[in-house]
């Protein structure tokens, strides 16, 4: 009996592993082996033209006390990474909007979300066009009201360049945690909503003691992919600004593909990449923390 046990847990494992197989093969060869690179690839000196000589710390130490650039890319994507709660409270807004009894929500429903299909390519061209110094539609309408005395180079400006891709960041993601708010308010019982009413809760009340305590795992869920998404928005910034004017909207990722592609510095973006990945964690795992669950905290939710 415990033979017969043993050999058909046997096959059921082996079954288990033909069917893991493919997908774990595909993450050890798309993820965890270029990872492990891109590691050992930052202690060492190397180009495509000469062999690897390993350096130790250098790339870190050049990174870290000697080189400018990358304190001011680091900056500018913490802004970016700062300004995804701005667009979770904005669709926070909406989406208690479109969830009550207005007329047309559906309509709305759509609308709001119509700009997350959308390719960045194509919200980067779009924001170009609208933020430009001469035919630009935000130009236009500010000196139709009198607003300006003369146009705003927003996309050539030290000062406004970066806010003005941070604009059009979040206005991409606004349908996304639109849709993932409204389903996390959907979701709330409303016999919460009449017991609070009965005992004579306030409308404010009930949204800070029902609504917002409710919808943390959604909210959660919105910040973590909003943060990914505005850190690695590498198309939005480079076809808006290229990273330009000067460095005021060059961020991580955009630093690291010209310390790769145009300096052939394949050494030092690899240091630049191990950064970035760890600032990604930390993030992530800070937010995760700040949401007063653990990784399963969205799944329970």
């Amino acid at each position: 009996m415990t033979s017969w046990y043993q050999r058909k847990r046997t096959r059921e494992l082996a079954l288990v592993a033909c069917f893991l197989a493919p997908a774990l093969a595909i993450f050890f060869l798309y993820r965890l082996l270029p990872l492990g690179w891109n590691v050992l690839l930052s202690f060492e000196a190397w180009s495509p033209l000469k062999p690897a000589v390993f350096i130790g710390w250098d790339n870190y130490e050049e990174m870290f006390f000697d080189d400018a650039v990358f304190w001011q890319a680091l900056w500018n994507t913490l802004l970016i990474i700062a300004s995804a709660p701005i667009g979770i409270m904005i669709a926070l807004g909406l989406a208690l909007l479109v969830n009550s009894d207005i007329k047309g929500r559906d309509t709305y429903r759509t609308m709001i979300f119509l700009s997350y299909p959308l390719m960045t390519v194509a919200v980067a061209i779009i924001w170009r066009w609208m933020f430009d110094e001469r035919v630009g539609l935000i130009n236009y309408v500010a000196r139709m009201l009198d607003l300006v005395d003369k146009p705003i180079p927003f996309l050539n400006s030290f000062t406004w360049a970066l806010p003005s891709v941070i604009a059009a960041n979040i206005w991409q993601m606004l349908g996304f945690y639109m849709i993932i708010i409204l389903t996390g308010l959907q979701n709330i019982p409303g016999n919460l909503y009449e017991a609070a009413e009965i005992d004579g809760a306030k409308p404010v009340h009930r949204f800070f003691r029902i609504t917002l305590p409710l919808l943390k795992p959604s909210i959660f869920l919105c910040f973590v992919i909003g943060m990914l998404n505005s850190v690695t928005s590498f198309d939005l910034v480079y076809v808006m600004t290229g990273g330009g004017p000067g460095r005021a909207t060059e961020i991580l990722v955009t630093y690291i593909y010209k310390l790769g592609f145009s300096q052939t510095r394949f050494d030092y973006a690899a240091a630049v990449t191990v950064v970035f990945f760890l600032l990604l964690l930390t993030v992530t795992w800070t937010a995760n923390r700040l949401s007063g669950g653990d990784a399963g905290a969205v799944e329970r939710g």
